[in-house]
């Protein structure tokens, strides 16, 4: 795809740009884009379509335009005049991607909204580092080869650091630690 993008086929990139939209999205809303998020992503896909040209051929796509929507967000949260709420984080990570089927029991998906804002919560107590490899990993649903080349890391990097940060988690949410056979204390 991408040699036919070189090659100047532009409905190959709108094929790319159609494909990755949506994890693109979620990750800069999980990032922290909020509100910008669609803005973040568009830049991302103007900023890696300009630079094809260093794009090593036979590497996976997603995780280089994931480390270009990371990128994107940082600036934007760094140079935005305000800091986004986690209110608006959350709702913008909600709203990236449905997280409770509406035939859920009421009392079930309420508890499942207490538990993502509790998630979001300690993730915003970690470092940077730590919430960047937790949220490539697990809310992007990213494989450790993808995530370390999304984050530019060598793959032991990411597997400390996703060891560390998950320990870290466990202590700021013990009551979501799961129990022994699996199931989760609530």
């Amino acid at each position: 795809m991408i040699a036919r993008v070189r090659a100047g086929e532009p409905e190959a990139y709108a094929q790319l740009v159609r494909a990755h939209t949506g994890i693109a999205l979620r990750a800069a809303a999980a990032l922290g884009a909020g509100a910008d998020a669609e803005d973040v992503v568009q830049q991302a896909f103007v900023k890696a379509y300009c630079s094809l040209g260093r794009f090593k051929d036979g590497s996976a796509f997603k995780p280089w335009l994931l480390a270009i929507v990371a990128n994107e967000t940082r600036n934007t949260v760094r140079t935005a005049a305000r800091q986004r709420s986690l209110a608006g984080r959350e709702a913008a990570f909600v709203e990236a991607e449905p997280l409770i089927a509406e035939s859920a029991d009421p009392a079930v998906a309420a508890l499942e909204i207490e538990r993502r804002a509790a998630l979001q919560s300690a993730l915003e107590k970690l470092s940077e580092e730590h919430r960047l490899v937790v949220t490539y990993r697990y809310l992007l649903e990213m494989d450790e080869p993808e995530t370390a080349q999304a984050l530019g890391w060598p793959r032991g990097t990411v597997k400390s650091r996703l060891n560390r940060a998950l320990r870290k988690l466990g202590r700021l949410l013990p009551d979501f630690q799961p129990r022994e056979g699996g199931d989760e204390r609530g």
